[in-house]
This record gives C-alpha cells, structure tokens and sequence, in this order.
C-alpha cells in the first residue's frame, strides 16, 4: 500500500487577487503562503515521510521543501498545473466575459473539453497525474509519501480515483497547504483518508 500526504501548494499574489487562473505561470509564495506551508512542517513534526515530490513550479516546489522540513524535492513535470489556456492569469468573471461557452463546455464535460479553449482536457491531465501515481506507488510501496502539486490537477486526479464523475470535480475543494491524505491498495483503489486536514 501506498501511503500519500496530499498538499495544493500555498497562497501565491494569483491566489489572493480574485484567485486568478495561475496554471503553468511561474510565481511565487505570498508572506501567507510561507506561513501556511510552515504550520504543514509544524503539525508532522515527528512524522517520517519517506520520499517528497513535487510540481516543478516554485509555488510547489517551495511549499514541498518548508513542508517537509528541508527533505530532498524530486520534481516531476507529471504534477505541474492544468494548462489553462485562454484563462491564464485571468479571473473566473474576466474570461467568462470574454468568451462565457468556453466555461460551460468545460463544466458540462472536463472530460473532453479544453481548458480556456485552448488547453488541457481533464482526461489528459488524469491520465498524466494517474501515470505518476502508479509509478509512485512501484516505487514506494509500504512508505509515506509527501506529494506537492496543485489545486486542478489534484482535484481532477482525486474525482477519477473517487468514480466521479469529473464534472463533480469542482464539488469539493482543496484549501493552500492544507494536509490532505490518501492510501492506493495494490489494486490501485484509493480511500481517502483526510481532506484540508491539520494534522494526519
């Protein structure tokens, strides 16, 4: 069994303005962001984690090393955020002025429409994030895994493990470095244990 400590990376200027659409764009934590990711290293004080993966966006890849308290972060293009496409650094109410049937092929079917018009479809981004859990799991069977990626993605991933469908991703959400935490059996069925939890 796979055991796997969740996080969505912690407040960046994105975030906090309107939470724009921040996917592939590169920015950093917030002062918030750093305290958030910091009370995430204070409750697992005591708590071994085996290995700590991350998103190769600084967002993640700083969250995953003040969580973990300064463990070596592998990171891995598999985890980096939904491309956005037209939505990139836009507010849910800007880009829905600028082309609202964009948003409703995207609620009404994440499956196969693409993200902003020109961006990934949920498939595409479960079948990446699926492929890096299954050789996660190869890898570290029986060990305690830190994972820190982001809010769509994980989501996304989490709705096609639960047997949602990834129209009902949106119905729950992931909180900034909230501890969120999930065991893959050998059958690669996943129980989730813990969602924006503060402590495992």
């Amino acid at each position: 069994m796979l055991k796997v400590i969740l996080l969505r990376h912690g407040e960046t200027a994105y975030n906090a303005d309107g939470n724009r659409y921040c996917g592939r764009t590169d920015i950093g934590l917030t002062e918030k962001g750093i305290a958030q990711a910091t009370k995430v290293s204070e409750a697992l004080r005591g708590v071994t984690v085996d290995a700590v993966y991350a998103s190769p966006l600084q967002r993640a890849r700083t969250t995953a090393a003040i969580a973990s308290g300064n463990q070596d972060v592998v990171t891995d293009e598999r985890l980096i955020e939904a491309d956005f496409g037209l939505w990139e650094g836009k507010t849910k109410e800007e880009f829905n002025a600028e082309n609202p049937a964009f948003w409703t092929q995207w609620m009404d079917n994440p499956e196969t429409a693409r993200a902003g018009g020109t961006g990934e479809t949920g498939g595409e981004i479960v079948r990446r994030v699926s492929d890096f859990f299954e050789e996660l799991h190869r890898k570290h069977n029986g060990q305690l895994v830190m994972v820190v990626a982001h809010n769509g993605i994980n989501r996304l991933y989490l709705a096609a493990k639960l047997g949602m469908p990834l129209s009902n991703y949106r119905r729950f959400d992931m909180e900034n470095s909230a501890l969120s935490y999930f065991e893959l059996d050998d059958k690669d069925v996943l129980t989730l244990k813990k969602l924006n939890a503060t402590a495992l």
